[in-house]
């Protein structure tokens, strides 16, 4: 919500860099609907993937840095703590982050950070800490 942002994954530009994911095969009116949805700062792009020894073309959001919407960097704990306090139109973010973590977990993707995350999220509800309702 704009008055209390909370944090999602974010894809931005870093030389070098690769993401590993899952590509989807849309209908090309189905970019109606995403571009809509990654209005806020986000920016269609064209991509290279690569699937085992196999190269095709798709598409990619990702963020400027410089939008409103764009949060940086911040520390574990500041994270965590503003993971527990916002809730958005599609559900609290608490849930965002352990649905994030579990579908990683499912897919054998090590992300540390999201990870760490996501047990500092769990330590600060076990200390009393409750998410935005």
């Amino acid at each position: 919500m704009p008055d209390a942002p909370g944090r999602v994954v974010t894809l931005t530009r870093e030389h070098g860099a690769h993401c590993d994911g899952i590509a989807y095969l849309v209908e090309h009116a189905v970019f109606e609907h995403l571009d809509h949805r990654e209005k806020n700062g986000y920016e269609r792009n064209e991509v290279e993937l690569e699937f085992g020894n196999a190269r095709d073309a798709g598409v990619v959001y990702i963020a400027h840095q410089h939008n409103q919407a764009f949060l940086g960097p911040a520390s574990i704990d500041a994270i965590a703590r503003q993971i527990l306090t916002c809730r958005g139109p599609s559900g609290g973010n608490v849930e965002y982050l352990y649905e994030l973590a579990a579908a990683l977990r499912e897919l054998d993707a090590d992300d540390p950070h999201v990870f760490e995350l996501a047990a500092r999220v769990k330590l600060l509800e076990a200390d009393g800490h409750s998410p935005a309702a």
